[in-house]
């Protein structure tokens, strides 16, 4: 919800040792193996240490008989001291992460150098030890190292990483606590989902050039000290509209991991509108195969097959995000209607729609075929999504008498909930009757929503969307090459200053489950286009809905954020070069709407043109905010 758990967790204590808290274990026999071999070449590795360094590690064989380890493991870690004292302090402050942790405690003495031999260690559990193999393809490209995974009952850093499954009940079921200290780091949280969030962490405060997909000379220094760090919400998404633009699966994995580095939780697939249908329904097949054929401007079309569809749900699913699913009901459908005449009003099949006007199409809801289209569609999709909700649209069903419109909405609610899920619908869903577990995602623009509120009073919680703070396909500004501007302009600083608790007068903090930032794509028609939208405000969005309200800060926010330029640049990633920012890494190229080939090239296809007029989706329509 709205608040932290109350139970309150453990002071952080940066002085008591990061990450040793039992017996460090014997490194693997290949490791000892590889080690020894290079104490015994002349003039290379151990044997190159000095004389005095030798008789301390010889000098201590007793207590590593005592503690468990060998003189060997005892002395590595004493050059691993060493190096670590010689080499420069961290490139990045502890608390310069994105979303901004809850308690960040320094300990200047204590960063941690990343050595070859580093392992990472985690607890004995399927989901924490895919996470550690997550940060080992996370980390070993840019630095080279081996960075094998051992999994154990009791893992401790020993000089490497630690990835700890606790009982700790405060964290919750995404919190996690960092601690960093000379002899290595610890990641402890109560769930996979935990650890993965500290890995995101960690993975900000390592130089930029861990995002290298190449070795790279570098000295992987971490800043020393303990984080603690939960949410604020437990709803963190982000829209992509597949419906109006087409967008192949390797376009939304990227975008997955967009949000997955940012710890957002949710990606919400805008599967059907008015332009295509982009998923494959075997008891309805020309619905993909007609409804899916085009897009907006004659863009080519396409959809996702069942194979294709769970490649996504499982990608998402091994970053911690769920994907929730939109078939819009019951307007948005002309495509549907272009595949089945027998759903139309008047029975009769529409042509293909490329243009962006809202508002026209609608299935039958006097018809039982209607409803049996409706069950069928939605039984496939909740068949192949592990989620737990289902998003009917609901959104700006114009010709659709009031009292039919909500009766519509009434029975498809409850045909989610015959399929064991929960309803999720645009906030125009509001006044039909609720029913349990019922989500409104708002996206008005005013703040004051008496037909919402009431929708709450009466049970409905929300997902707060507003159009003039959290929607991507605003324009930065009026120079913007792509985008549009009816809900307004919207830069980094308008998408980040807003707060979700009291953004809706009449609604109480408890009500709202978090935020969501839509990206509808009528004018965008590429990957990299997509990121430019994104980027910089979706950690805008993110932090709002992670970070407690007493971290927020916008100069603090625009410094952390900037920081983030050489990341995505190394990871060549698209972004706006925002003036809000203080940017340290070079200008990126305006990403330029494609434009039709002399061959014809269909993967060159015109887009709507920034200079047209913007289309109206959702929420111009008079008296629908």
């Amino acid at each position: 919800m709205s608040t932290p758990s109350s139970t309150a967790p453990e002071p952080l204590d940066p002085t008591r040792p990061a990450a040793v808290t039992a017996p460090a274990e014997a490194a693997p026999a290949p490791q000892r193996e590889t080690a020894a071999a290079d104490r015994s070449g002349a003039g290379g590795g151990l044997a190159a240490r000095t004389n005095a360094e030798a008789e301390t590690a010889a000098g201590a064989d007793d207590a590593a008989q005592a503690s468990g380890r060998t003189a060997e493991e005892l002395a590595r870690a004493a050059e691993r001291k060493a190096a670590a004292l010689l080499a420069p302090p961290a490139p990045a402050r502890l608390g310069d992460v994105v979303p901004a942790p809850e308690r960040v405690e320094p300990d200047a003495s204590g960063d941690y150098l990343l050595s070859v031999d580093a392992v990472i260690r985690v607890s004995a559990d399927p989901a924490a030890v895919a996470v550690a193999g997550q940060l080992a393809a996370l980390l070993r490209p840019a630095t080279g190292y081996p960075l094998p995974v051992a999994d154990t009952t009791a893992p401790v850093p020993a000089g490497g990483i630690a990835l700890v499954l606790t009982d700790e009940v405060a964290l919750g079921a995404e919190g996690y606590r960092l601690d960093i200290g000379t002899d290595g780091v610890r990641i402890a949280a109560g769930t996979a989902a935990g650890l993965f969030h500290g890995v995101q962490t960690l993975r900000q405060l390592l130089p930029a050039a861990v995002e290298s997909a190449t070795p790279v000379t570098e000295r992987w220094v971490l800043p020393g000290g303990s984080i603690l760090d939960r949410p604020r919400y437990p709803h963190r998404g982000a829209m992509l509209d597949v419906a109006r633009h087409f967008f192949g699966v390797t376009d939304v994995l990227r975008v997955i991991d967009h949000l997955a580095r940012y710890k957002l939780n949710r990606l919400h697939l805008h599967l059907t509108d008015d332009q295509g249908w982009r998923i494959a329904i075997d008891s309805w097949p020309r619905l993909a195969t007609v409804g899916g054929a085009g897009a907006v401007g004659d863009a080519p079309g396409g959809y996702y097959t069942r194979a294709d569809y769970r490649r996504i749900m499982a990608y998402a699913a091994d970053r911690h995000i769920t994907v929730i699913p939109e078939i819009d009901l019951p307007g948005h459908t002309n495509a549907a209607l272009t595949a089945y005449g027998e759903l139309a009003p008047d029975r009769v099949a529409p042509p293909p729609y490329t243009g962006t006007e809202v508002g026209f199409s609608y299935v039958d809801p006097a018809s039982e075929r209607t409803y049996d289209f409706v069950a069928d569609v939605l039984g496939e999709i909740a068949a192949l999504t592990p989620g737990r909700w289902l998003h009917i649209g609901g959104d700006e069903a114009f010709k659709v008498p009031a009292e039919v419109y909500a009766g519509f909405v009434d029975r498809t609610q409850r045909i989610v909930a015959g399929l064991g899920r929960d309803v999720i619908g645009w906030h125009q869903i509001a006044p039909a009757s609720h029913c349990d577990g019922r989500i409104l995602q708002w996206w008005g623009t005013t703040g004051d929503d008496p037909v919402t509120a009431e929708a709450v009073r009466r049970g409905a919680r929300l997902i707060l969307s507003p159009g003039n703070h959290a929607y991507l396909d605003m324009k930065y500004a009026p120079d913007t090459p792509i985008g549009h501007d009816w809900a307004g302009l919207i830069d980094v600083r308008r998408a980040y200053d807003w707060d979700p608790a009291t953004h809706l007068v009449g609604v109480p903090a408890e009500a709202v489950l978090g935020v969501e930032a839509p990206l509808w794509t009528e004018s965008v028609t590429t990957l990299a286009e997509i990121e430019y939208m994104l980027l910089p405000r979706l950690p805008a969005i993110a932090e709002l809905g992670w970070s407690p309200r007493s971290t927020h800060d916008w100069d603090s926010f625009r410094r952390r954020l900037a920081q983030h330029g050489p990341r995505w640049a190394t990871a060549g990633i698209a972004y706006h070069r925002s003036p809000e920012l203080p940017w340290s890494a070079p200008a990126m190229p305006v990403p330029a709407p494609r434009r039709p080939s002399p061959s014809g090239d269909p993967l060159e296809h015109p887009p709507v043109s920034p200079s047209s007029d913007p289309p109206v989706r959702p929420g111009t329509a008079p008296g629908q905010e």
